[in-house]
């Protein structure tokens, strides 16, 4: 049996091999430490510098706007104007009572989900800095209650101080942000696993397009704006204020969403999409058919794997945001699938990763100048 080198792996569809490119050393590293880096709903500067800073050499200017969203542009000040785009912010925790024992309560800041939060470490972004705590619960021998329900008044953070007053004196005040602690790895050398891959992996994979097209000398006919967006996890906001300030003609998003194979999702309700089978293609309202068809047509004519799902309303995602801006704008899904959404361990697989990567690409050169998506003039 022949091996290959961590990285590196075969991709089969329809009788047709591909090989896929090792990860960049480079790619790597700007992968880790802008995973890693915590960049909760309303609070993102931290993780946007270090994507722009990485963005920069492949680019020819940016725009950041006054909530956070950062934009990477090449050939400015074209007529027709395209966009790729993915979201910044994760997940997160707003201190919002601290008893007098200096216990601390907390409100969702975004999509968090209490039932995962007992054990877990925290930091908490406070006024002198990072104070590090825990989520507390009490041994199943000593409760009244064998299985309390994990919800806002039960769940709680512990940073060892005795009183409100100590809790208050290390800057920890209503308001500061909590974020769970974990660092990002690799299971079975091709599961990518860590915090708030919803949506950091999709500014890594917007960022990916972009220097491959700075590395290859593509000349591109109009201005592309590489976004990567604030504020999704509370309604989209960010990509609302962006679109609106951009105003494109074409919208190419890219998300995470749900690998519905794994254990207590129902298939026949949630469709059916895997880990490792590639790029996801939604049909729904808010995606635009025609240029849908543009995205299918160059994942079937670059032998991409792909993969598809459906949404009987809204995608969820800053699609639709875009979508239903201003005029209208021309848009479509490109959704990375993803396992144990919004936990410490959201995982992925390297595969599918290049999968969008490459998807993204290739349809962006084939997206001519000017072009009308429109179903009839």
């Amino acid at each position: 049996m022949v091996t290959y080198p961590r990285f590196i792996h075969l991709v089969v569809l329809q009788n047709c091999v591909a090989y896929i490119c090792p990860m960049r050393k480079e790619s790597k590293k700007f992968l880790e430490n802008y995973l890693n880096n915590a960049s909760p709903t309303g609070f993102e500067s931290s993780g946007q510098k270090i994507w722009l800073d990485y963005l920069k050499p492949y680019i020819d200017e940016h725009i950041v706007d006054t909530y956070g969203t950062a934009v990477g542009v090449i050939n400015p000040g074209k007529e027709y104007k395209v966009v790729i785009e993915a979201h910044a912010d994760e997940i997160s925790w707003f201190v919002n009572y601290i008893t007098e024992d200096g216990y601390i309560y907390v409100i969702r800041n975004g999509g968090s989900d209490f039932q995962i939060a007992p054990s877990m470490r925290v930091n908490i972004y406070g006024e002198k800095g990072i104070v590090q705590g825990i989520f507390g619960w009490p041994a199943i021998h000593v409760r009244q209650d064998k299985n309390p329900e994990t919800a806002q008044d039960t769940v709680f953070i512990d940073i060892g101080c005795s009183s409100r007053e100590e809790v208050e004196k290390k800057g920890v005040h209503v308001g500061s942000v909590a974020v769970f602690q974990d660092q990002m790895m690799w299971l079975n050398e091709k599961f990518l696993v860590g915090r708030a891959l919803d949506n950091r992996i999709g500014g890594f994979m917007i960022a990916e397009v972009t220097r491959k097209l700075k590395e290859n000398k593509k000349e591109l006919p109009f201005t592309l704006y590489i976004v990567n967006s604030v504020q999704e996890e509370i309604g989209l906001r960010g990509a609302e204020m962006i679109s609106r300030r951009l105003n494109p003609d074409v919208a190419i998003v890219t998300d995470v969403t749900h690998d519905t194979t794994s254990p207590l999702y129902n298939k026949k309700k949630q469709g059916d999409c895997r880990c490792g089978k590639g790029a996801v293609l939604t049909w729904g309202p808010a995606v635009q058919n025609n240029l849908l068809q543009l995205l299918l047509k160059t994942a079937k004519d670059k032998k991409i794997s792909y993969q598809r799902s459906a949404v009987s309303r809204s995608t969820g995602t800053d699609t639709d945001s875009f979508a239903y801006s201003a005029h209208g704008v021309a848009s479509a899904l490109i959704s990375l699938p993803l396992k144990y959404m919004h936990t410490t361990v959201e995982m992925v697989h390297e595969d599918d990763i290049q999968s969008c990567i490459d998807l993204m690409y290739e349809s962006l050169l084939k997206i001519k100048n000017g072009q009308d998506f429109r179903y009839f003039k």
